[in-house]
């Protein structure tokens, strides 16, 4: 719901060196996430995050509690009934939460630049670059970024289609 600019400015704050959680992760782990490409996966990551967790949602509300419950009168651990059962009742909406998640973060632009920066070759994405790109005037090496992300993008979404077609998912 939030604009990427706002949310990347949240993360800058939350997790900067001079926040706690900054300090801790710097100071335990030796990890620095702001202008990082690692902070760059941690940006698309939390942007996505809502689309993967609705579908997930969605898909273990659709699990036939019944079976769980069978699961149960059987005997079966929670975690038994959740690896047995629900999870593979409900991974088709999971890897559908996947393919939404992956395409919304592999177009992420505001949420990475505000976390990320725009490091040519560290820490700029390719949606960073084709901005960049246009910017400049080049518009050959735009085009080719942007047929790149076209092509990424339709081939994962014909191959879960073609998937889902064999029934394999």
């Amino acid at each position: 719901v939030l604009p990427p600019s706002v949310l990347g400015y949240y993360l800058l704050i939350i997790l900067g060196q001079n926040s706690p959680l900054g300090r801790i992760l710097e100071q335990i782990a030796h990890v620095r996430l702001i202008f990082t490409w690692q902070g760059a996966v941690v940006a698309a990551t939390i942007v996505a995050f809502p689309l993967m967790t609705q579908s997930a949602r969605a898909a273990f509300e659709g699990v036939d509690s019944g079976l769980e419950e069978v699961a149960r009168t059987l005997g079966r651990s929670e975690w038994d009934i959740f690896r047995t059962v629900t999870l593979p009742l409900a991974w088709r909406g999971i890897f559908a939460g996947t393919v939404l998640a992956f395409a919304r973060a592999l177009g992420d632009f505001g949420t990475t630049l505000m976390v990320a920066g725009n490091i040519p070759g560290r820490t700029q994405t390719l949606s960073i670059a084709i901005y960049d790109a246009v910017q400049a005037g080049e518009d050959g090496k735009a085009l080719l970024l942007v047929i790149i992300v076209t092509a990424v993008a339709v081939t994962l979404l014909l191959t879960a289609r073609q998937l889902q077609r064999r029934g394999m998912i």
